[in-house]
């Protein structure tokens, strides 16, 4: 295997680390938006606000970088499926924008109609931006129409077929009990049981949806299972990963949040795991010509980029994880209303 080779791999692996940290991180604070109107009073809803204010922006970080990384290391693919996806990277965007205004927004008035016009702009912000972000992997996956020349060939509504709607409702679904259970952790008194019961409903809606894109999966989109069949150890990845949802639960019902929490992040990061292991070498699967697909050595890079491009993330990513580790260690604990919270 050449040097080149090695680089498109390890910048495949750096991508999909990136996004996943992205997709544990701003995971529960869409989830804190999609669950926002389901809180009680102006107090608890600014308290939900609050359980993510120190964070979200921070979060949103590891979008950028995961997006610039890609755009550095596979510029084909990145401009695929950026020119492909438009209309729902765009939707997408807004949805960012409103969440971001709405938080600086809503509590900036005292009016009734104010706070609830905020609060339902982040709330439907947050559960569009899960569900665009999930209707992408799936079709990632799935395949997408591709042109001899590697251009997305095909149209928007072709992008809301069956399978892509269902991985977007479970990623929605998926946010939603992780961000419940950032919740528990970070209230008290009504709220946190409140949270607690949206948890232990939200748990049992993910296991359906997770078993429901398994099965599906499996026929609709046999190439992302071939990695297992030739490699019998890999299935350790998808049993690891069915340990951690379980796992969630089970921690949910002996009342231990915390370590509920934590699983519901292995479950993430296994998912994605699982995404990675069945798509690579493919970056941008094509259907129905798997002879066009975008692959990591068709789409990437020259050697000499990537080469800079690595010493670049080597000095930036521990930087990045610095930061967030610094921020959620300065604000652990739960959450206190002062005059300057949102």
């Amino acid at each position: 295997m050449s040097l080149s080779m090695d680089l498109q791999t390890l910048w495949f692996f750096l991508v999909g680390i990136l996004l996943t940290g992205y997709a544990v991180l701003d995971g529960f604070d869409l989830g804190v938006g999609s669950l926002h109107l389901f809180s009680k009073g102006d107090e608890e809803r600014r308290i939900m606000l609050n359980s993510i204010g120190p964070v979200w922006d921070g979060n949103e970080v590891w979008l950028v970088t995961g997006g610039g990384a890609l755009f550095a290391a596979f510029p084909e693919a990145y401009a695929t499926v950026f020119s492909g996806f438009y209309l729902a990277f765009m939707l997408f965007v807004f949805a960012l924008i409103f969440r971001a205004v709405a938080i600086e927004f809503r509590s900036k008035r005292p009016m009734l109609w104010w706070r609830r016009a905020w609060d339902a702009a982040f709330s439907v912000s947050s559960l569009l931006a899960g569900l665009l972000l999930g209707v992408a992997l799936g079709n990632v996956a799935l395949g997408v129409p591709l042109s001899a020349d590697r251009e997305f060939a095909g149209s928007f509504v072709g992008l809301l077929n069956p399978f892509a709607l269902l991985v977007g409702v479970t990623t929605v679904v998926l946010f939603a009990m992780h961000g419940s259970l950032w919740v528990v952790m970070k209230t008290e008194g009504d709220l946190e049981k409140r949270a607690q019961g949206w948890a232990r409903r939200l748990v049992w809606v993910f296991l359906a949806c997770y078993l429901a894109i398994a099965v599906t999966s499996f026929f609709l989109v046999p190439a992302l299972w071939e990695p297992y069949g030739r490699q019998p150890l890999l299935w350790a990845l998808p049993l690891l990963t069915l340990l951690a949802a379980s796992n969630v639960p089970r921690e949910v019902y002996r009342g231990r949040y915390p370590r509920a929490f934590l699983s519901s992040c292995a479950t993430i990061i296994g998912l994605l795991g699982l995404f990675g292991v069945g798509m690579y070498p493919r970056m941008v699967g094509s259907a129905p010509n798997p002879e066009h697909s975008l692959t990591i050595y068709n789409a990437s890079s020259s050697p000499k980029t990537l080469t800079v491009m690595l010493i670049i993330a080597a000095i930036g990513m521990p930087l990045v994880l610095t930061y967030t580790i610094t921020i959620y260690r300065i604000f652990r604990g739960k959450v206190r209303l002062t005059k300057d919270s949102y």
